[in-house]
């Protein structure tokens, strides 16, 4: 087994974050195309497994709650998170399914689908990507160094390069806020909501004939 001081660990964090930060454009782009379909009545579905899926609960927690100011809430469904539909769609289609089916399930045309992982390679991943694009869905990839299939399988995707998974997933995390920040900064640049207008010929008489 491999044991590196800690040290060495916040160099790797180091040595990976200059080519990181020249991917900003992705994240800024990631979230203001998200503005458009979220505010639009629009879904974002996101999927990973293992510490992958923790760093997709995140992004969709930080939409349908907020990340830093107070704003609407939107649409955003982490597909691990429902343990029943995963555990049942294991059991009866096989774990190469769990997310392909939830993506059939809830995804639509013109929807987004998220899918993170430090290898780009998982089969379940893999699979859900094929089912977005049937759908007509948007599909991004966060994984580790380039090239990985699932990057090859999306549309447009963000490759941190980096050596140790540990890293990979560290800097998905730091591409999650980015985003959220590029995503807030879209949505606050917006005129504000109109609220449904009035009948303008004044409230509609109760009963009998007009």
């Amino acid at each position: 087994m491999r044991l590196i001081a800690s040290g060495q660990h916040c160099d790797d964090l180091a040595r990976a974050l200059p080519a990181f930060r020249r991917t900003a454009a992705v994240t800024d782009r990631w979230g203001a195309a998200l503005a458009d379909v979220l505010s639009s009545g629009g879904r974002l579905l996101a999927a990973g497994n293992g510490g992958s899926a923790a760093q997709a609960q995140h992004l969709t927690a930080e939409l349908v709650g907020r990340y830093r100011d107070d704003r609407p809430a939107y649409s955003a469904l982490a597909l691990h998170t429902d343990t029943s539909s995963t555990t049942a769609i294991a059991n009866d289609y096989g774990v190469h399914e769990v997310f392909a089916r939830q993506t059939s399930a809830h995804g639509r045309d013109g929807d987004v689908l998220m899918l993170l992982s430090t290898s780009g390679a998982s089969a379940n991943l893999l699979s859900a990507a094929t089912e977005a694009k049937r759908l007509g869905m948007r599909v991004w990839a966060l994984t580790g160094p380039a090239p990985t299939p699932l990057a090859a399988a999306g549309d447009e995707a963000l490759c941190v390069e980096a050596a140790a998974a540990s890293t990979v997933q560290e800097l998905h995390l730091v591409a999650v806020h980015m985003i959220c920040e590029a995503f807030d900064r879209e949505i606050a640049a917006r005129p504000a909501p109109r609220a449904a207008r009035r009948e303008e010929d004044g409230p509609k008489a109760e009963g009998g004939i007009a």
